[in-house]
């Protein structure tokens, strides 16, 4: 046992191999386990980044669940009115794990300019909305002050804006249709006060925000009919429960859907990144594992007079394969810092840095977004120590089949 030992830390020390002809392919094992990890680290921190991003952007644009009539065919304008005194508003009784109830009512519009226009959608709101998001992705100005009687200060896009030419502060001639047929559109006189992008062009291009009570004026609506109530959860993965929950605490003459049901296109493309992800991972430790079962096996056989000597001094089978097995979970190890060190300082450059951009109109993001779960790749790492750990005791039986007095002969 004591030669076991003495050889297995000269192994592990590199002195065994540092100049034999097994050195360049042991370095090759450990570079395809530290950028097999590095692939893996990126794959998952970039595709749950992209996810959570998306997520963050829909939610933050409509809110986790929508309630409105039933009547109401289309999230984007508001057709019939709701009234605003419901058992649930300003708090849910028999629901947990809700962060806020706002109210909110749409209207289609057109913005026009001396030499352009555009169809808009103005998303009135009130002093109850949740501006942490439009706040994350101010370019200039600021959110409206709901504090005063009435107010004309609304918010636009960056990408509006550069369409009409138009910039912060501008007044701008906002028309809207009346319900009654034959009659002339209204037009009103607005305020920009703030730009926002968030680079998500399906909303960006389109979406003007303001004061609710606007709306209720060009409707004819009373201070207590609203469009509906937009309600953002503590967990987006609560979601499904949460909604089916909400449906079943609303009235009768209430319909509610959240955000999945309402974009389910999005929404599966989204969740098509897991099975990309999972692939990656799949194909990473395949290949880190070969290459291992490779370095593993010239290893062995460049020391074959050694594995016939201590056969011949009375060690067993089992004894000189975990010699090589700890060598091989060294080079693991070994593959995995430099792996952890260099993702982790590619990961945090992109995430402070983002270096690496890419188009909003296809990805919604304008560069790549990374989220870091200290515990994902933790068992990320030992994941993948095991299952390559693993894959080595197959190659390592090689030693069994190993005759002391063959191998000595030709020491």
């Amino acid at each position: 046992m004591n030669y076991e030992l003495f050889i297995a830390k000269r192994i592990i020390a590199g002195k065994e191999y540092k100049n034999s002809i097994s050195s360049p392919i042991i370095k090759i094992a450990i570079t395809a386990i530290a950028l097999g990890l590095i692939i893996m680290m990126i794959s998952i921190a970039t595709g749950t980044g992209l996810q959570t991003k998306i997520k963050e952007k829909i939610s933050g644009f409509k809110g986790h669940v929508v309630i409105t009539n039933y009547n109401d065919n289309s999230s984007d304008v508001s057709i019939s009115p709701v009234d605003k005194n419901q058992d649930f508003y300003p708090k849910f009784q028999t629901v947990d794990g809700i962060k806020n109830i706002q109210v909110f009512a749409n209207k289609a519009g057109l913005i026009r300019t001396a030499t352009d226009f555009e169809g808009i959608v103005f998303k009135g709101v009130s002093d109850d909305y949740d501006w942490t998001f439009f706040k994350e992705y101010m370019v200039s100005g600021s959110v409206p002050d709901f504090n005063q009687q009435r107010t004309r200060d609304v918010l636009l896009s960056k990408s509006l804006i550069d369409r009409l030419q138009l910039h912060l502060n501008d007044t701008i001639n906002v028309f809207f249709m009346k319900s009654e047929a034959n009659k002339l559109p209204s037009r009103y006189k607005m305020v920009i006060t703030g730009i926002f992008d968030t680079g998500f062009n399906q909303f960006d291009k389109n979406m003007m925000i303001g004061d609710i009570r606007e709306v209720q004026r060009l409707n004819k609506w009373t201070d207590d009919q609203v469009g509906g109530f937009e309600v953002l959860l503590d967990d987006f993965n609560e979601i499904e429960q949460k909604g089916n929950e909400i449906y079943t605490a609303i009235g009768s003459t209430l319909n509610s859907d959240t955000v999945v049901d309402l974009y389910p296109i999005i929404f599966e493309w989204v969740g098509l990144f897991d099975n990309n992800i999972w692939f990656i991972i799949g194909i990473m430790i395949l290949v880190a594992s070969i290459n291992m079962i490779t370095a593993l096996l010239v290893l062995i056989l460049e020391r074959v007079q050694m594995i016939g000597i201590l056969k011949a001094l009375g060690s067993t089978n089992w004894s000189i394969r975990k010699v090589f097995l700890y060598n091989a979970a060294y080079l693991i190890l070994k593959g995995l810092f430099w792996g952890n060190l260099i993702g982790f300082l590619l990961l945090f450059a992109q995430s402070y840095f983002g270096f690496i951009t890419l188009n909003p109109e296809t990805y919604y993001v304008s560069k790549v977004p990374v989220t870091l779960d200290l515990f994902t790749i933790l068992l990320l790492n030992i994941g993948t120590l095991v299952m390559c750990f693993l894959m080595l005791l197959l190659p390592s039986i090689i030693i069994t089949r190993i005759s002391p007095v063959k191998s000595i002969k030709f020491a």
